[in-house]
């Protein structure tokens, strides 16, 4: 092979650039990763956002997904730095009842909290959860014959369902609206195909190991991933946005973690037809706008297991919340959004003065909203923890532009590199045999616009790498089956 100056150039250092990266650098290649600001991460960036002592993280926060990751599990990054930190509740769901639902690694506390349809649920998840080991690969890949394929056609039955048809089977309020909230990181009306995917998921790994969070931020993730890479001879350059493919070094593969907009940008010219044609109609979902509170102290809700809790779905019954994420979705802003919150310093004191707290929210809007939704989300806090305003000491915002300002990956405010739902579950960015090569030679897609999606796993980069390396070095790799 002729010599260059690398062997694979990768653009990008979220967390799916840096695992593709890392895969390449694992079978001895040159690898350069190139990273536009001058810190890396991507969505994994933590920063004093509000005042000096409070550490906020300013895209991801709970991490399930990287608790279940299959490659995150191959890689020894606790020797790199990386401590995850367990809430006492993974996730709760209150309702104006004051009663709150909860997702917890143990059962026995989640049944507790779902009424007479304790056993209802626990049937339908229970052989997820032991089957998990064995289809989470698949569940988190391209669309291909699965190892086991009646176990994922079990779990896939369901969730290709909406969730709004999984919860038919109960009867009460509480776990339609636990299950709602789950689904509703999807990002999409809840009435839409798949939408049961995200809520399965999310609930299986949330009982199998719980929801973690990263001392320090979610910038330890990141710093763990580079010093990894770093350690095994790869090479890391920050403050060089890429804006023209004739500025890089040469190279055998490129690897761009960037959605089709970026690419066509950068690379539309070595590109045509109907792969071209698919890029151009790439469809993007929602905006978020986001939230993050400096606190006297910690949120005040009323719920006891919401005090508990690192995760806090706001948006009572199934029927409120789908209400408010179809408007969102038609572009309208509702008065009584689905507000995700994350409370860390919970579980981790580094993130505040001793004494007082962080939050972070963050609701859907129409795509590439400018509205500042700050009464919105302060309300529905407000709802559920009386007296939560007193304890705002500062606050930071991001609309859903101010957001794509920061990351051009987060089109129009949406933070997952391109809706999901049934049209682009499998077929992001384009319907192809590989989702992660394109028609221009040694040029690969390695970002959540590739399967299987967002979510901080780095599942995409790691399949990107996989298919690079099989097409331009010949070299085969594979992984495990994760705890």
């Amino acid at each position: 092979m002729e010599q260059r100056d690398f062997d694979a150039i990768v653009v990008g250092s979220g967390p799916n650039g840096l695992s593709a990266a890392i895969t390449l650098q694992q079978q001895g290649l040159r690898v350069l990763v190139l990273e536009a600001k001058d810190t890396i991460g991507g969505g994994l960036r933590t920063a004093e956002l509000t005042l000096p002592g409070f550490l906020h993280d300013v895209c991801s926060a709970i991490h399930p997904l990287a608790a279940t990751s299959p490659f995150f599990q191959s890689l020894p990054l606790t020797d790199f730095g990386l401590e995850y930190l367990y809430p006492a509740i993974a996730a709760a769901h209150p309702f104006d009842d004051g009663h709150a639902a909860v997702l917890s690694s143990n059962m026995p506390e989640t049944l507790a909290t779902l009424g007479a349809d304790a056993d209802a649920y626990q049937s339908l998840l229970e052989p997820f959860i032991e089957s998990w080991p064995q289809i989470v690969n698949d569940a988190l890949g391209p669309f291909h014959f699965p190892a086991h394929p009646l176990k994922m056609a079990a779990f896939g039955l369901k969730a290709l369902q909406p969730v709004t048809t999984l919860v038919k089977r109960f009867n009460g309020a509480y776990v339609k609206g636990l299950l709602g909230g789950m689904a509703a990181h999807a990002t999409q009306p809840l009435e839409n195909m798949a939408t049961s995917a995200i809520a399965l998921v999310l609930s299986v790994v949330g009982h199998r190991h719980g929801w973690p969070l990263p001392k320090g931020g979610s910038q330890q993730i990141a710093g763990a991933l580079a010093a990894y890479f770093t350690s095994l001879g790869g090479k890391i350059e920050t403050n060089n946005y890429v804006r023209n493919l004739r500025q890089l070094p040469s190279h055998h593969a490129l690897l761009l973690d960037v959605t089709p907009k970026q690419f066509l940008e950068l690379a539309g010219h070595k590109i045509s037809g109907i792969y071209k044609w698919q890029l151009e109609k790439y469809r993007y979902g929602m905006g978020v706008f986001k939230i993050d509170w400096a606190l006297s102290e910690a949120v005040p809700f009323t719920a006891a297991a919401c005090r508990q809790a690192g995760t806090v779905h706001i948006g009572n019954t199934l029927e409120e919340m789908a209400a408010s994420e179809v408007l969102s979705h038609r572009g309208v802003h509702a008065d009584k959004p689905f507000v995700l919150l994350a409370q860390q310093s919970i579980a981790d004191s580094s993130r505040a003065p001793a004494g007082q707290h962080t939050a972070w929210a963050y609701c859907h809007v129409p795509h590439g909203s400018e509205k500042d939704m700050t009464d919105a989300i302060e309300q529905q806090v407000e709802r559920f923890a009386p007296g939560f305003r007193d304890t705002i000491l500062a606050r930071h915002t991001f609309n859903a532009q101010a957001l794509q300002a920061y990351n051009p990956n987060y089109i129009g405010g949406d933070i997952g590199g391109g809706i999901m739902d049934a049209r682009q579950l499998y077929t992001r960015p384009a319907i192809k045999l590989n989702p992660y090569s394109t028609p221009a030679k040694g040029i690969y897609f390695c970002s959540s616009s590739t399967p299987p999606g967002g979510g901080v796993h780095g599942m995409c980069g790691y399949h990107a790498a996989r298919k690079a390396l099989k097409d331009i070095f010949g070299i085969r790799v594979s992984l495990g089956t994760p705890a």
